[in-house]
């Protein structure tokens, strides 16, 4: 069986230069996992340049496999990431970015993430399916205990995508701008 992944990585603070020195480094090494990558990404900052972090949602056979994947890429070993997000996740639209209607390029895209825990949140789609690229609860390993939800949309800007989750059911709600990721 087949279980989903959701994994973030967050730059450390001045590895800019060391991240581009590996970018054909890391894009080799998410060639090898093409078939398993639902989404894929760098996140910036505000200013639409700087590097922060990259996303990346995959299928994998259980959570020790996603680990390895999430750990060994090049980026992780050399010391770019100074933390990784790593949790189940549900695919709830049942797509990759691949197949989403808005293409690559039109419009802003963000990554939205719900940190929470209790009773899940946002389980239901938003109205407009057409501005999401991906959605889905973030889990626990054995796929039972909600902790959170992580979107990546399009929206007209950050206020209107962090609209998408319910602010009163999370502990924080970071929003994040986002770019479909890989080779053009």
């Amino acid at each position: 069986m087949v279980m989903e992944f959701f994994c973030y990585h967050r730059d450390r603070p001045g590895s800019l230069a060391l991240r581009e020195e590996l970018l054909e480094e890391h894009w080799a090494y998410m060639d090898r996992h093409a078939k398993e990558l639902i989404a894929r990404g760098p996140t910036f900052a505000d200013d639409g340049e700087t590097s922060t972090g990259s996303v990346h949602i995959v299928d994998l056979p259980d959570p020790a496999a996603a680990r390895a994947f999430a750990f060994d890429e090049p980026n992780y070993q050399a010391g770019v990431y100074r933390d990784v997000l790593l949790r189940r996740w549900r695919n709830v639209l049942g797509r990759t970015m691949w197949d989403f209607p808005g293409g690559r390029t039109d419009g802003n895209r963000y990554l939205v993430l719900g940190l929470g825990e209790g009773p899940a949140a946002d389980l239901a789609l938003p109205l407009d399916r057409n501005e999401l690229v991906a959605y889905g609860p973030l889990l626990s390993d054995d796929g039972d205990t909600w902790l959170g939800t992580a979107v990546l949309l399009r929206a007209p800007d950050p206020d209107t995508a962090r609209a998408v989750l319910n602010p009163d059911r999370y502990a924080d709600v970071e929003v994040h701008d986002w770019e479909f990721g890989g080779r053009r």
